[in-house]
């Protein structure tokens, strides 16, 4: 994770390039490379006397690591590119880690100093080499294309995953996964012919291939076999047993299309906590009957069990009552029913979110809500009357003109009408005077009804002193439809309305 340039000072600073982990050699933090290293020894320096190691670890695609001597000595740090001993030629990497590190790798692996496997460095990587490399991985993609055809043509049961170049462009690699044995003499002729190139043909696992080509697992996060993960440790159902999964294998399979790697992770704590629990196949006496285990729940320490006669019903027991029921049975004595112990069990109270507002449903958007207000103005208009046109209407009001008036229309039943009020004799001076009959007026319009009742007469305002004081009572003037109210208007000698 981090080049020779980034070591830290005594305050926990970076040095170097400053870039915090992320520098543009791919080598520190989260680079473009995989299974990048940290060389937490980078700052120390060596006892006096002592020659620092002479063999470097170097990665090429896909997280492919080899050890590599440095016969003349050249000033090499972590990630500097640099030319390597290849079969035949050169090969172009990256260096990832230097310094005593590299003795702990090796042990690990198992590999000595003097092994046949750990070649040499020629010379740091020139500009020319680079581009020569560069332009060799550019056309990996294309050549696994093409033999991908020709796997299709010459009808071999065997998938290609990847195709690498060497750093000088003279050979290709190409990785393959079959379930059995593939006779691919012809394949190798016609791929060394379509590229002219020297042609490997190696064979890698499932779990091998998913971790050069990489992806995204279903807990979110990059594969593990592509990031850190290095060696493939064998994965059971019984692991998923132990930690109480279903055996789905939809679920428990990634994708590569074997057994999670992780189901490994924490099967050492499931394995210890269980050391507590009795086994599955122990059989419980109690006065109403025998009872068989049904399943458990490691992280509360609860689990069920039935009747053998009565499979139906379930009871939850703490582990304290199931060990207490094996102890005595231990004694040849039954122990009450499952009733009475599963009645003693206290079960938390889930706590779960609570809205006060009220808006924790997701599709409370989703159905159109319908405005009362609106079907009520659709009854109205359906129910409003029309009213005939007049040439005596106000000027502001819309008249149709191809609506004629019709002089015979009869007031709308449907329409509610205040009660209107007989006509008294004028016994005000100041009232105005009574406008005279039309002649064309409907006879039947005017019919004089009931008075209203009088209501008691308004207070009067305190500031209101102009007005003469007493309780005379404004007689409420008959209500008429647009055609009388137009009709009764008084004419004055200018013709013109009064308003």
């Amino acid at each position: 994770m981090a080049c020779g340039s980034c070591g830290t000072t005594e305050n926990g600073v970076p040095k170097g390039c400053k870039s915090n982990g992320n520098c543009g050699s791919g080598t520190c933090g989260s680079g473009s490379n995989k299974l990048a290293v940290f060389d937490w020894l980078s700052n120390m320096t060596l006892p006096s006397g002592q020659e620092r190691f002479n063999i470097f670890e170097v990665r090429f695609k896909n997280g492919r690591k080899h050890f590599y001597t440095n016969p003349e000595n050249l000033p090499i740090t972590m990630g500097d590119i640099v030319a390597v001993e290849g079969s035949p030629g050169h090969d172009i990497g990256t260096v990832s880690l230097a310094g005593e590190l590299v003795k702990v790798q090796m042990k690990k692996h198992k590999i000595t100093a003097d092994h046949e496997d750990v070649k040499k460095i020629y010379r740091k990587a020139s500009q020319r080499d680079i581009d020569i490399w560069q332009q060799a991985r550019g056309k990996e993609e294309e050549t696994q294309k093409k033999g991908r055809e020709i796997l299709g043509r010459l009808g071999l049961q065997m998938k290609l995953s990847d195709v690498e170049y060497q750093g000088d462009g003279n050979k290709a690699t190409f990785y393959y996964t079959a379930d059995t044995r593939v006779d691919f003499r012809q394949l190798i002729r016609d791929l060394a012919s379509a590229f002219s190139i020297r042609v490997e043909m190696k064979q890698v696992g499932a779990r091998q291939e998913a971790a050069r080509l990489g992806g995204v697992g279903s807990c979110g996060r990059e594969l593990c076999c592509s990031t850190w993960l290095t060696d493939f440790r064998k994965v059971t159902t019984s692991a998923a047993r132990y930690q109480q999964l279903s055996l789905n294998p939809l679920k428990l399979a990634g994708q590569c299309g074997k057994l999670k790697c992780c189901l490994n992770f924490e099967l050492d704590t499931y394995l210890d906590a269980l050391k507590s629990f009795p086994k599955q196949d122990l059989v419980l006496k109690t006065e109403k009957g025998d009872a068989v285990f049904v399943k458990m729940d490691i992280f509360k320490n609860h689990l069920w069990y039935t009747y053998k006669e009565e499979r139906f019903k379930w009871f939850r027991l703490t582990l304290e009552q199931v060990l207490e029921i094996i102890a005595l049975n231990k004694n040849n004595e039954k122990s009450i029913s499952l009733e009475e112990y599963e009645a003693d069990v206290e079960i938390p109270v889930k706590v779960d979110f609570e809205d006060a507002v009220g808006q924790d449903s997701l599709t409370r958007f989703d159905a159109p809500k319908t405005s009362n207000r609106n079907r009520n103005n659709r009854n109205r208009n359906k129910k409003k009357p029309a009213v005939a046109a007049n040439v005596n209407s106000k000027p502001g009001a819309k008249v149709n003109p191809n609506q004629k008036p019709n002089p015979n229309q009869k007031p709308n039943p449907n329409q509610k009408r205040k009660p209107q009020v007989k006509k008294q004799p004028n016994t005000n001076p100041n009232q105005k005077p009574k406008a005279k009959p039309n002649p064309n007026q409907n006879p039947n319009q005017n019919v004089q009804k009931k008075p209203r009742p009088q209501r008691k007469p308004r207070p009067k305002p305190p500031g209101d002193v102009n007005k003469p004081e007493g309780e005379v009572k404004k007689v409420n003037k008959p209500k008429r439809n647009n055609r009388n109210r137009n009709n009764n208007k008084p004419k004055n000698d200018d013709n013109s309305e009064k308003k």
